[in-house]
């Protein structure tokens, strides 16, 4: 887990901005829910895999809760309990502090920020769309260029269709789902060994293993050789993403699961184009997850979007892009020209300027030092002469000029 310190901080707000900005571009509202969840809730919605990474205790009453490792589980439990007061669809996105015990390595941490934006019922693809373009934007305002990432997606529906018509049982099509989603976290004899120990046989283990020799859409229909509900689905998909702008970016990926065992269609995740790094963002749509916890059935498409991977590909852009933390620098020669110095900045911070005052007297040379280092654009420093005459000095940092201000100006 993670401290951040000033410059650091700087950084997640550069990214957190651009993820508020974008929620509101594309009209999402902003809601927020307690980092402490049911441990049942939670186990209950997610994968094997989270399930086994959450940290759990036991509170005063007995009670066993968790620490939230994503939010959709509680976004359905918020909405199932006011669900009839609620107009649908529901655009809504919150940025949750999460918690997942797992080993760390690049790009994954114990504890990150995640951006969440779910759509909740609406039935057309549109919605998978919606919360895709809203990451691309973020990206895209971040200056992260859209050749540095490709979005893959697939679907849990097409999935099954071919499980089924490979003759592997409906079943077994969590094991299989998980064995895909694993692919590269660990070797083929694993998931052999983890296919078999969940009960297929070794001719199902094959069929499973072809899946993964799918690179096209048009390989997934042959073995498919029908339309369904799903092939449509992403058929319209597609289609629609061309006028959404975002078809440049969109990709192909029958190997594309999600871990997270509520997703029932159109799933997708966002890679840097070098695979040198974990998913920037993923989600997809959830038929049940509503009814599974107390409500009435009702779709929804999820987006998670964490803060680690994009601050590691920002990196040297994040430093360059981050706002600084003052705009202006006050400083003063003497004690004597202290309160002057006070007033001033009181007065342009009441203008709506970021104002750094000195707190306490230092010498001309020092005071522009320290006001560069801190990346300040202009300054105003009062010496005693300045005082008498009842003005200032104006600087311009970074053109290197400078004007005289009366004081009574500024103040008023």
């Amino acid at each position: 887990m993670r401290d951040f310190y000033p410059d650091d901080m700087a950084c997640l707000n550069a990214v957190l901005n651009a993820w508020h900005s974008s929620a509101h571009r594309f009209a999402f509202s902003e809601y927020g829910s307690c980092v402490v969840e049911s441990l049942d809730l939670l186990k209950r919605k997610a994968g094997e895999e989270i399930a086994d990474q959450l940290y759990c205790f036991t509170d005063k009453s007995g009670r066993e809760l968790a620490l939230r490792a994503e939010m959709t589980p509680s976004l359905a439990r918020m909405v199932a309990a006011r669900q009839k007061a609620l107009t649908v669809p529901l655009k809504w996105y919150t940025i949750a502090q999460c918690f997942r015990y797992e080993r760390m390595t690049r790009g994954r941490k114990r504890e990150h920020h995640q951006w969440n934006l779910d759509v909740i019922g609406e039935e057309d693809v549109s919605a998978e769309l919606e919360v895709i373009g809203a990451a691309v934007d973020a990206l895209t305002s971040l200056g992260v260029a859209r050749a540095r990432y490709r979005v893959r997606f697939s679907s849990r529906g097409l999935l099954g269709a071919i499980l089924r018509r490979l003759g592997i049982p409906q079943e077994h099509e969590g094991a299989a789902f998980l064995a895909l989603d694993k692919r590269e976290k660990q070797t083929q004899a694993e998931t052999e060994n983890a296919l078999t120990a969940a009960g297929l046989d070794a001719r199902a283990v094959s069929q499973v293993f072809r899946i993964l020799d799918v690179s096209t859409m048009e390989q997934a229909l042959e073995i498919v050789e029908e339309d369904c509900d799903a092939t449509a689905r992403i058929s319209t998909f597609t289609d629609l993403a061309k006028a959404c702008g975002l078809d440049d970016v969109l990709s192909f990926d029958i190997s594309v699961v999600r871990g997270l065992a509520y997703y029932t269609g159109i799933v997708f995740e966002a890679f840097a184009a070098d695979d040198d790094l974990r998913a920037i963002f993923g989600g997809g749509r959830y038929d049940n997850l509503l009814e599974d916890v107390g409500g009435k059935p009702m779709t929804g498409v999820g987006l998670g979007f964490g803060d680690v991977v994009v601050s590691e590909m920002l990196s040297d852009a994040a430093q360059e892009a981050r706002p600084a933390p003052a705009g202006l620098a006050v400083g003063y020669m003497e004690d004597a020209q202290r309160a002057l110095a006070m007033s001033i900045a009181h007065a342009m911070r009441r203008d709506g300027k970021n104002v750094d005052l000195a707190l306490h007297s230092e010498r001309a040379k020092n005071f522009f030092a320290r006001a560069s280092k801190l990346g300040c654009s202009e300054a105003v420093y009062v010496g005693p002469d300045d005082a008498a005459a009842g003005t200032v000095r104006f600087k311009d940092l970074a053109r290197r000029s400078d004007s005289e201000i009366a004081v009574a100006d500024i103040l008023n």
